[in-house]
């Protein structure tokens, strides 16, 4: 039998996939257009690169030992159920390629995770995601390592944050509102820890896969239709990289509300939150092209990082020796942290079914009736 993967269009209908063939010529011819258009002024956009003085090479770097390194990412699921809601969030931390004379050992576990039942309600998702954010950043700073990558921008965070203390206002009594309520001045102090990279021997680097942001490309007056990765993509030759510049600024102000924690720890939250948002504002950005059959790597790291030039050496000499194999799109650690969350959403099912087989087993009433609310009509998730 054909795997599904390998038939896309076996339940579409055949006039529709005739039409979506036909859009297709239409829209390679204006990719096409596009692509020659960019190649034709890349000599051009190079120069300017140049004058401006973000052009810059590994070679102008100081050398520095190979650093270790470590990759963060996170899923959440929500599998909804008849009678409940079954919700799981996850982090991860995968170690990357040590160096040869690496002996520093990371004990088990290199994980986080929570799973609970909830009652039906909307606001569950973005309380899942924010629990998920936070136990990343409890991983990434107790990681024992010079580089940690973390899946995402930096200022991604704060932003989920803020989504789930306004939907917990709505759904106070939810078991998530309760377990964020009580984390969120320890997510907060692990955040405020990766902004600030004070300690010399970390740096803790974002690494979104996808960004809108045109930090260099608004400077340098390129076109709007293209962001700063796409660009930059096709100007920066392997081993060059832009020198860091600030993040673009948001086009409201950074915002957390934490009025729904306790009085008890409000106050030394608040205080967090204020210099979060403070260091926020210092995030810098540089992109990086570490392989030639790579795309430009989009990297925001604190300013303490990126005004040190050996600081930043260490962070480039860890990004080109963990993507090495051309089948990866981004970093080593990653990209296996990246694979691993990624079944979370496959394997919420097989655990329903296993609370339901435990349950059946010392169940007094009609087997029927666990099978039938414990059934899952539709599994919700994202990273």
């Amino acid at each position: 039998m054909i795997p599904e993967a390998e038939r896309p269009f076996a339940e579409l209908p055949a006039g529709l996939v005739e039409e979506l063939l036909e859009q297709s010529g239409t829209l390679s011819h204006r990719v096409g257009e596009e692509l020659r258009a960019l190649r034709a002024a890349r000599q051009e956009r190079r120069q300017a690169l140049r004058e401006s003085g973000l052009l810059q090479r590994e070679g102008d770097l100081p050398a520095v030992p190979v650093p270790t390194t470590c990759g963060v990412d996170g899923a959440y699921a929500v599998e909804r159920l008849i009678a409940t809601d079954l919700v799981a969030a996850v982090a991860v931390a995968v170690e990357g390629l040590t160096p040869p004379s690496e002996t520093r050992h990371w004990p088990e576990p290199r994980h986080r995770a929570y799973m609970q039942t909830e009652r039906h309600e909307e606001e569950t998702g973005a309380l899942a995601r924010a629990v998920m954010i936070g136990m990343e950043l409890e991983l990434a700073v107790q990681a024992p390592h010079d580089v940690v990558f973390l899946d995402g921008s930096l200022t991604t965070p704060l932003i989920y944050f803020n989504q789930a203390m306004n939907r917990a206002r709505e759904a106070p009594d939810l078991r998530l509102t309760e377990f964020l309520v009580k984390h969120m001045e320890g997510y907060l102090l692990a955040y405020r820890d990766v902004l600030k990279a004070q300690r010399t021997d970390r740096a803790w680097i974002g690494v979104p896969k996808y960004s809108v942001r045109r930090e260099i490309g608004r400077q340098l007056g390129w076109p709007e239709r293209l962001d700063d990765r796409a660009l930059l993509t096709g100007l920066l030759e392997p081993g060059e990289f832009t020198a860091p510049r600030p993040l673009e600024p948001p086009r409201q102000p950074w915002h957390l509300q934490l009025e729904l924690l306790p009085d008890r720890i409000r106050p030394g939250a608040e205080k967090l939150r204020d210099e979060i948002l403070s260091l926020l504002n210092e995030i810098q950005v540089a992109y990086y092209r570490p392989r030639a059959w790579l795309p430009a790597v989009r990297l925001e790291m604190s300013r303490s990082i990126a005004g040190n030039m050996a600081r930043l050496a260490s962070v480039i000499q860890a990004l080109r020796a963990q993507c090495s194999a051309p089948g990866m799109l981004e970093p080593y650690p990653l990209y296996l942290a990246d694979r691993m969350v990624k079944h979370l959403s496959r394997a919420i099912p097989a655990l329903r079914q296993v609370m339901s087989q435990q349950l059946a087993e010392t169940w007094a009433g009609d087997v029927d009736d666990i099978f039938l609310n414990l059934h899952g009509y539709r599994t919700e998730g994202g990273r």
